[in-house]
Formats: C-alpha cells, sequence, structure tokens
C-alpha cells in the first residue's frame, strides 16, 4: 500500500494538465498513488491522462460520466484511495519537489497533528512571474483564528490522516466551490482535530481566465460569507445578524468605525471563549488569540491611524532595547 494518496480531479484541464502532473511523478518522495478523476472532461485531458497512465504504474484514472463538481469528484477519488495520508494536487498547478516529503515528514513526527498545509505563491500564467506570496499560519490556534479574519490555509496544500478525512464523511456531496473550508471547519467541529502549515512555500498557484476562481467570483464570495455564518452560529448561536456583518467585513478588509471597532473586539474575545470552551483551542491560546485579533483589527483602521500605532510601538520597543542595553553596562 503507498503511504501517500494523491487526489487529482479535472475539468478540461488539458492546457495545465501535463505540468500538473509532471510535478507529482518528480516529487523526491516516491511512496504515492496518483489518482486523476476526469470529472466529465470535453476536451482532451482523458487522452492526457491514459498517456501517462501507461507510463507509470502509479497513476489511478477514474472517468466520471458527467461533471458532478469538484467535491463529488475528490470524492471518488478518496474512496478509491489506499494511503495513510491523502493530499489534494488541482490540475493547474505545480507542487514543487519537496512538497510530500516535507509533508510526511512532519506528520510522521507529529502525531498529535491531524492535517498539515503549507505556503504558496500565487503565478502568473505562464508561471514566470510573482504575483504574490501566501504565507499561512503555523500554529494550530492561528489557524482557527485566521478562519475568521485571515488566511487559515492554502487548501490545496493541506496533507490530512486518511483516518480523519473518511470518518468525516470526506468533501460535502454536491458542493461546487469553498468545499475545502467547509470540510476543515467540519472536520475541527466534529473531531478536535489539530492543524499545522510548514512555513515552506511548497505550491505554486497559477492564475488565468480558465479557473473556477476566476470565473466564479461571485458564487465563491458567497459561498465563503455562507460557510463563514455557518461557524459563526456555531461558536456564537446568539450572534446577531450585524455581528456577521462585521466579522465579514474585518475578513475582506473593509474599514470600520470607531463603534464597530468597539463591537467588534467584544464579538472577538466572545469568539475565542467559546472556541476554548468548545475544545478547538486549548485555554492557554487565549491571550494569544485575543491579541492576534485585536492586531487584525487595527487593519480596518483609518491609515493614520494604523501609522500612528506603528511608530507608537516602534518607539516602545526602542525604549525597552535601550534601557535593556544600559542595564547591561552596570
Amino acid at each position: 500500500m503507498p503511504l501517500v494518496s494523491v487526489i487529482m480531479p479535472v475539468f478540461n484541464g488539458e492546457l495545465y494538465l501535463a505540468e500538473a502532473i509532471d510535478s507529482i511523478l518528480s516529487q523526491t518522495f516516491t511512496d504515492f498513488e496518483l489518482i486523476i478523476v476526469d470529472d466529465g472532461s470535453e476536451d482532451g485531458s482523458a487522452e492526457i491522462i491514459r498517456a501517462y497512465e501507461k507510463r507509470d504504474g502509479r497513476i489511478q484514472f477514474i472517468q466520471l460520466d458527467e461533471n458532478v463538481g469538484t467535491a463529488d469528484a475528490r470524492n471518488s477519488g478518496l474512496w478509491r484511495s489506499n494511503g495513510k495520508y491523502v493530499t489534494m494536487m488541482d490540475c493547474d498547478d505545480v507542487s514543487l519537489p519537496e512538497r510530500l516529503e516535507l509533508q510526511v515528514d512532519f506528520l510522521e513526527s507529529n502525531a498529535e497533528i491531524d492535517a498539515v498545509g503549507a505556503s504558496g505563491r500565487a503565478m502568473t500564467e505562464d508561471m514566470t512571474k510573482l504575483l504574490f506570496e501566501l504565507k499561512a499560519p503555523t500554529e494550530h490556534w492561528r489557524i482557527v483564528s485566521a478562519y475568521f479574519v485571515g488566511v487559515s490555509f492554502i487548501f490545496a496544500t493541506i496533507m490530512v490522516r486518511a483516518t480523519v478525512i473518511r470518518e468525516s464523511g470526506g468533501y460535502r456531496q454536491g458542493k461546487r466551490t469553498v468545499e475545502d473550508r467547509e470540510l476543515y471547519w467540519r472536520i475541527l467541529w466534529e473531531t478536535r482535530a489539530k492543524f499545522s502549515n510548514l512555513p515552506d512555500f511548497l505550491y505554486l498557484y497559477r492564475q488565468h481566465s480558465q479557473s473556477i476562481s476566476y470565473n466564479r467570483v461571485g458564487s465563491l464570495k458567497a459561498e465563503t460569507r455562507e460557510t463563514q455564518k455557518l461557524m459563526l452560529r456555531q461558536l456564537l448561536p446568539e450572534a446577531s445578524l450585524t455581528t456577521m456583518n462585521r466579522f465579514h467585513r474585518m475578513a475582506t478588509g473593509q474599514r470600520l468605525g470607531w463603534l464597530d471597532r468597539t463591537a467588534a473586539r467584544r464579538d472577538m474575545t466572545r469568539m475565542v471563549e467559546s472556541a476554548i470552551a468548545h475544545g478547538l483551542v486549548e485555554p492557554g491560546d487565549k491571550r494569544l488569540m485575543v491579541n492576534d485579533m485585536r492586531l487584525r483589527l487595527e487593519g480596518t483602521m483609518p491609515r493614520t491611524w494604523q501609522k500612528l500605532l506603528h511608530l507608537g510601538r516602534y518607539r516602545q520597543r526602542r525604549l525597552f532595547s535601550l534601557i535593556a542595553g544600559n542595564s547591561l553596562t552596570y
């Protein structure tokens, strides 16, 4: 049995598919199976997959008769998989050579962690120019916090213990967008799983006009907002629509007035306390989470106030360093 199962759903992906497959086949870690699920493609994707299947015995090809969507296509691969660990791979992206090796080493060495992602880089269509970096938080408490007001995972990079994802029932049937976000929140909520991210940049995300994220911007935003509301209802059943809207505005980088920021600070504290009460994070993480969220809240202030706060902290650090330096001379 392979140690890792890599599942790659494909829908009309012939343009970049070979590069994505090659990035997995050229990994430094070799004990894997690559399950490629053709989700009713109407282009030459199936022919490309068959050619690779003949060349490499680690590849399994599943061809669906019709397009069922990313979640159901991934589930088709999941239920066929045999690995101790499961990870996904998008058919238009690139995994850097050490991705699988570093993630396997981490999970093998950290039995308390159930899923580990990595940082990544968004690239131009031809993969020659960096657009921006996606730095994922490494600590579990920070990942939980960022689920509401930041970047928790680059979901395409996650490697999860197969027992955990199978016991969760896999991806929500029929879901075509934000399926990863919903799945890993459900895993966290139902199993109290522990998460982490490697600090390494191990994944290249290709931005192009044919991608789902490009063509379904409106539905992605709507689905993300609905998933956020679901999470908040579980943590804060009494939360009003106004509270949910404040979290959404923080998550999308919108400005908040003074009254809204004051209310948001209370909301954040209540959310942290609820996360602790439900066992999602440890009690000792409370101070760290509250401080982290307050720093994020600063991002909703007018730019002038943000600059003044940064200047104040800089002067405070300088003062402390001078005091510490002088104390060493006595």
